[in-house]
């Protein structure tokens, strides 16, 4: 690898870091706001996603520009083709970062429904994914890519269940109708977070085997 290549690599790298420490810090907070409802927390979050857009714009140039320039191959090309996936998982959980804190900001001007348990169950399992996702990719460890995967099941199922909840709560209760309704997209924005932290973990191990396994479950369940 030559030197120059070698310090673009370097540069890209340190860059994913900034954006995923910060998509970090927005998915924490967009989740403490179902709870601690805040419409200057929302507002906050959404400049600070209008920088996460301009991460994603300028990791993506930089990734290009060096593909442009040093032609890599093998595993220096695997690296920028997973930070060019990664770029837009991140882009995308910040999103529904916003839309979660929107949600929850929009709580405090109706009737005070009761978060259900299994939401913030869901919200904890989800975040804990994106952050293990993230480590699984700097530290270069694909069992903790793989058990990310793994996990997304779990948030799926804490989905439906908790999308059922609500939807008895606004048959028997019609005043909690907008309140549920807000937490029904909530539910599902969180479920979103945890599928983009499982596309970051499969990339990852695309990054470390070489191997795709996006899809392999959709395949085999076909097969049977």
């Amino acid at each position: 690898m030559s030197m120059h290549l070698f310090r673009d690599l370097e540069q890209i790298h340190h860059d994913i870091l900034s954006m995923c420490a910060q998509v970090e810090e927005i998915i924490h907070q967009a989740v403490d706001e179902l709870w601690h409802p805040n419409l200057d927390t929302a507002a906050a979050l959404a400049r600070k996603d209008d920088e996460i857009d301009a991460w994603d714009v300028r990791i993506e140039e930089n990734c290009l520009k060096t593909l442009a320039l040093h032609q890599p191959v093998a595993s220096d090309l695997r690296r920028i083709a997973t930070v060019l996936k990664l770029t837009g998982e991140l882009e995308r959980i910040a999103d529904l970062g916003v839309n979660i804190a929107e949600r929850g900001a929009a709580l405090a001007d109706g009737p005070q429904i009761v978060v259900p348990d299994k939401l913030k169950k869901m919200a904890k399992l989800a975040v804990d994914m994106v952050h293990r996702s993230i480590d699984a990719y700097v530290e270069t460890d694909c069992q903790v890519a793989r058990d990310v995967c793994a996990a997304d099941d779990e948030v799926d199922d804490l989905n439906r269940e908790i999308i059922d909840g609500l939807q008895a709560v606004m048959k028997e209760s019609p005043d909690f109708v907008a309140p549920a309704l807000h937490l029904f997209s909530a539910s599902r924005h969180i479920e979103r977070v945890a599928d983009h932290a499982t596309n970051i973990a499969e990339d990852v191990v695309y990054l470390i085997e070489g191997d795709i396994i996006r899809h392999q479950h959709t395949t085999k369940s076909t097969d049977k």
